[in-house]
């Protein structure tokens, strides 16, 4: 959620900044009902202050024995119109808020220009894409042929998109999900949480999923509550409507979570196997850092997720996205995306963001210096690396032409140490 103050100041560069997402924001009709506000505001402070005049003239006059009905009268039509003032505020301060939750974060200057997917910028590739001197299986023929997946029953089960791992594809799964826990606690000093699956209309406000992205969430009506598109949800809601002490800054949290989607408008290619789920798993970061830091912390986030890719020894590119294709929340992202042989193409696995103070205003995340005043922090998010997409890359890039799979070696001790599933 934006400052009204910044909006208030500084509307016609904000339009433009937000402008560069493709979104034309409402901040006239936000502003009018700003003005309203504050004259109303205003309005209230003098009849109260009226109020208080007249009360002590009444006590005054009924002290002395005089009459006192004209002001009591008068006192209470001023009463009565501070009641009005105060319904007035609560109805302009709603129609504020929903209109301040459906305008997006304005994107980072450092953001590319563009329109579209088409107009991201490649910053870096590493590793080379796999070559084959025999014909490129994908990762459902894979699955299929070893037995590790199950598409048609899982959709037996729930309906298409839901996976059904079987086996050594359960197994790596596994593997997969504690090999990132482990590296991001150990080696990189991440706290490890186990957050809810499902989260409350609060929650999913506060990181920006609501109220934009409702259509595409399962919703449970008679708890009212989401199942979570990502663990960044949960995670950043720990310190929802909490006060940080400085001094604790940076936290860095890791934390797995399955991850649900309806994907609405998916179709064609795009849904078979692992390409398009609506059930899936992931390792998600979230940082929550000083304002001042955030962009420095955003490396530092883009290279903890980049280096599970390396380890893995899979073919990869940054791509950083432009102004267009930012998320609703983000100020600026990088998307890391792994080579599919079969599909001769990279898929986003992750996407590393930094909020700013976006997300900390709508969750009341604050922070505070010893004798300071209490301040937004800024929240940063490394989706996690989606496992879906790295056991594509894994499978695809990792076959051999017996029709088994190679599996990378920081992955072999999760494995019970075994080099290859066939």
């Amino acid at each position: 959620m934006l400052d009204i103050r910044r909006i208030r100041e500084a509307a016609d560069e904000l339009r433009d900044s937000i402008r560069r997402k493709q979104v034309d924001p409402d901040l006239a009709g936000i502003l009018g009902l700003d003005r309203r506000r504050r004259e109303l505001i205003a309005e209230a402070d003098e009849l109260k202050a009226e109020r208080n005049r007249a009360s002590r003239e009444i006590a005054a006059l009924q002290k002395a024995g005089k009459d006192a009905s004209g002001n009591i009268a008068a006192m209470k039509r001023v009463a009565a119109r501070i009641k009005e003032i105060d319904q007035e505020l609560k109805q302009l301060e709603a129609e504020q808020r929903e209109l301040l939750l459906i305008l997006p974060n304005p994107p980072h200057f450092s953001a590319p220009e563009g329109r579209g997917e088409a107009d991201n910028v490649v910053l870096r590739s590493w590793g080379e894409r796999p070559e084959f001197a025999f014909p490129v299986l994908d990762h459902i023929e894979l699955g299929e042929r070893l037995d590790i997946l199950d598409f048609p029953r899982g959709a037996k089960i729930a309906g298409s998109g839901f996976p059904l791992y079987i086996g050594a594809g359960a197994r790596l799964e596994r593997a997969l999900i504690n090999f990132m826990l482990d590296f991001q606690t150990g080696e990189r000093g991440y706290t490890e949480v186990f957050p809810p699956f499902l989260a409350s209309r609060e929650s999913m406000t506060a990181t920006g999923q609501l109220p934009k992205m409702e259509d595409d969430m399962y919703f449970c009506p008679r708890d009212e509550l989401y199942a979570i598109p990502t663990a960044e949800v949960p995670i950043t809601n720990i310190h929802r409507d909490e006060i940080l002490e400085a001094e604790r800054l940076p936290l860095n949290y890791c934390g797995y979570s399955a991850c649900f989607r309806r994907e609405a408008g998916s179709y064609g290619r795009e849904v078979r196997g692992f390409l398009r789920v609506h059930q899936f798993n992931k390792v998600e970061l979230v940082k929550f850092v000083r304002p001042e830091t955030s962009y420095d912390e955003l490396e530092r986030l883009l290279g903890d997720a980049e280096e599970i890719l390396r380890r893995l020894g899979l073919h990869y590119r940054v791509v950083e996205l432009c102004s267009g294709d930012l998320s609703f929340a983000s100020a600026k992202t990088y998307d890391l995306e792994v080579w599919s042989p079969a599909e001769e193409r990279y898929l986003e696995c992750s996407s590393c963001s930094n909020f700013e103070d976006f997300q900390a205003r709508r969750g009341g995340i604050r922070f505070k210096e010893k004798g300071g005043k209490a301040r937004p922090l800024h929240t940063l998010n490394g989706s996690g690396l989606a496992t879906s997409r790295l056991i594509v890359s894994l499978l695809e890039s990792g076959q051999d032409e017996d029709g088994g799979i190679r599996l990378p070696e920081v992955l072999q001790p999760y494995m019970g140490g075994l080099e290859r599933l066939s």
